[in-house]
């Protein structure tokens, strides 16, 4: 429920910013977007995703256990964690395609969308979990068949060594070597998988910040992630 308000939320502020830069001459939509997950993903016998605010870590425990939270600590504080399991399939990706044929922009799968399962009898329930933004990005991409794929960010670019004097941009990679830099998991790791996981379909990935995001494009700012052949 509170997925699918924060998603409702930002969704509105996008639309109209994208409404009122164009001129209200383009139509522009909001699509509240169900995820279907696996209820077998290991995710969900492991939570790691952090949600709502901080605690002591005596508020935290108290809270967790006349709620049933799982808890950890983040920083110096403690918060709540909640599974994150993979997104397996868009069941709203027809209205998506039926606003695209009619030259609609989009704005959908927000902050990874509304996790659910798929019952038994082909009905769906909301699950509490919080879907990775960038998995759920790239799926939504890769089944609608788009040329590239965007995750923009405040960093220009991805980075060895970050943060530090040796810091190296990586302009140019392909899904092989993508996959082989160890990267934070709470930060570039799950940017980097998802353009990885795109662009081994055929497609070509960029990441950097979004004011880059028509130079991303072009190739010539960020980091693009494509198969050797489409470089």
């Amino acid at each position: 429920m509170l997925g699918a308000e924060t998603e409702g939320m930002i969704g509105y502020l996008i639309e109209q910013e994208l409404e009122n830069a164009l001129g209200h001459d383009h139509a522009v939509a909001t699509l509240l977007t169900q995820v279907i997950v696996d209820r077998a993903d290991p995710a969900f016998g492991k939570p790691t995703k952090f949600v709502g605010p901080v605690y002591t870590q005596d508020e935290a425990q108290a809270r967790a256990k006349a709620a049933g939270w799982t808890i950890a600590q983040d920083g110096q504080y403690w918060r709540r964690v909640v599974p994150s399991p993979k997104p397996v399939e868009i069941p709203d990706l027809r209205v998506v395609r039926l606003l695209l044929d009619q030259d609609v922009t989009v704005i959908c799968a927000g902050g990874g969308g509304i996790p659910v399962m798929r019952r038994s009898d082909g009905s769906m329930i909301g699950v509490e979990a919080v879907i990775d933004k960038d998995a759920a990005s790239a799926l939504l991409a890769a089944n609608i068949g788009v040329d590239a794929l965007l995750l923009l960010t405040d960093v220009d670019a991805v980075y060895t060594g970050f943060g530090s004097d040796a810091a190296t941009a990586l302009h140019q990679l392909s899904p092989a070597q993508g996959r082989a830099l160890d990267m934070p998991s709470g930060s570039m790791g799950p940017k980097l998988k998802a353009a990885c996981d795109f662009a081994d379909r055929g497609g070509i990935a960029g990441i950097g910040r979004l004011a880059d995001a028509l130079r991303l494009l072009a190739g010539t700012a960020g980091t693009r992630i494509c198969v050797k052949s489409k470089q």
